[in-house]
């Protein structure tokens, strides 16, 4: 399954990750430590808990581009408009905003 770093600010938030239930997002527990911490979003308010989904969690989607820049992403790669996570992966690398989505490689060897 697919993971993805996100940022608040430049700094490490938390993961996100494509499950087979669904979607979990963790914040990271250096970031929880740091007094000026914030949540990535309201409806995602921080905790030490795993916040699980079984779609992917309106905030995220809401990162993805519309219009004709979705359209410029789509016909730019095989990716189907209803992968919600892979188009996270593709298009919310420096978005606008404070939060980035940064893939995570896995290693292949499994």
């Amino acid at each position: 399954m697919s993971k993805a770093l996100i940022k608040y600010k430049g700094n490490t938030a938390g993961i996100l990750e494509e499950t087979d239930e669904g979607y979990e997002f963790r914040y990271d527990r250096e970031y929880l430590a740091n007094s000026d911490a914030a949540p990535v979003s309201l409806t995602l308010p921080l905790s030490e808990k795993a916040y699980k989904s079984p779609v992917l969690f309106p905030f995220f989607d809401g990162l993805i581009p519309e219009g004709w820049l979705l359209d410029v992403a789509l016909r730019n790669t095989d990716i189907s408009e209803l992968d919600r996570f892979s188009l996270l992966l593709l298009c919310c690398k420096d978005c606008i905003g404070a939060v980035s989505v940064i893939p995570i490689k896995e290693d292949s060897d499994e």
